[in-house]
Order: C-alpha cells, then sequence, then structure tokens
C-alpha cells in the first residue's frame, strides 16, 4: 500500500529537482562510467566495472523510491489548512515545561525535514506527539530520554 505524503509547492519542487538531477545528470554520468570500464578489458577481473554496475543499482533504486514518493505526494493549500490545531505544515511555537525553553517548528513531511532550519518531520516522536494539539494544551512526548512536557504557546501558518 502506498503511503500519502503532504508538501508544500517548493518541498514538491524540490523533490522533482532531484529526480530530473537524478535521471538527466547521474544516470548517463554511470552510463558512461560503465562504457569506460567496459572498454578495459575482461569483465570478471574489471573492479572499475563492478563498482559502476554497482551504482547504477543503487542510483536506479533511488529513482524508483523518488517517483513512488512524487506519485504519492500531494501539495497542500496552506491558506485552506485549520489553524485551531497542530496539522502537517502548521508553524508552532512550543516550551518545554521542565527548563521553559522554547522551541519553534515548522511539521513537514519526512523528506523536507531539516532541523537547522526549524522544520520537523509530523512522523517524528515531537511531531506525532504535537498533532492535533490546541494552544494551551500539553504534550507528553516520549523520547529517548523519557517523558517530556511541552505547551503548544502558538500556531500559525507560513
Amino acid at each position: 500500500m502506498s503511503k500519502i505524503s503532504y508538501y508544500s509547492p517548493e518541498g514538491m519542487k524540490k523533490l522533482k529537482k532531484e529526480l530530473d538531477f537524478l535521471e538527466h545528470v547521474e544516470r548517463p554520468r554511470i552510463s558512461n562510467d560503465i562504457a569506460e570500464a567496459r572498454d578495459k578489458g575482461d569483465l570478471s577481473e574489471n573492479a572499475e566495472y563492478h563498482a559502476a554496475k554497482e551504482e547504477q543499482s543503487h542510483l536506479e533504486l533511488k529513482i524508483a523510491k523518488l517517483k513512488e514518493v512524487i506519485s504519492n505526494a500531494r501539495i497542500i493549500d496552506e491558506s485552506l489548512l485549520d489553524t485551531s490545531k497542530i496539522l502537517i505544515h502548521s508553524i508552532v511555537k512550543i516550551k518545554n515545561t521542565a527548563n521553559n525553553m522554547e522551541f519553534t517548528y515548522t511539521l513537514v513531511a519526512d523528506s523536507e525535514t531539516n532541523i537547522k532550519e526549524g522544520k520537523l518531520s509530523v512522523n517524528s516522536p515531537i511531531g506525532r506527539g504535537l498533532l492535533g494539539k490546541k494552544v494551551g494544551d500539553i504534550a507528553e512526548i516520549e523520547v529517548p530520554s523519557g517523558i517530556v512536557k511541552f505547551e503548544v504557546i502558538e500556531i500559525s501558518r507560513a
């Protein structure tokens, strides 16, 4: 069964750009590497040929997976999302109730995750724990170090 993922228009553009690069730059480069290695003689003892063939296999698998992600991707019109509760593409400000540290995250699909940019996967423990919460709610989230309580301070959209 295919898994539907939700993306912003910029996230979808990034996926398609990566697929285009793999198909039109990397695939021809690897094909060229295989042809050059094949010209060097005996294939049974040709390490360059076998390495290039293995690289080709990995690339084709990556392309197939990316095509599947794109085929199951849906673009979200963020202007239509409910801001009363946390959903994918919500921008949330939360406070750790133990130390009062505040964090702001945008909940995104797995492939858009980038902690340095404040983009947190909806499938991460914190992301899953926040989904559906409203301002003022306390989310008790199990992390490797134990249970952490976060208070939802603010919910907005981009």
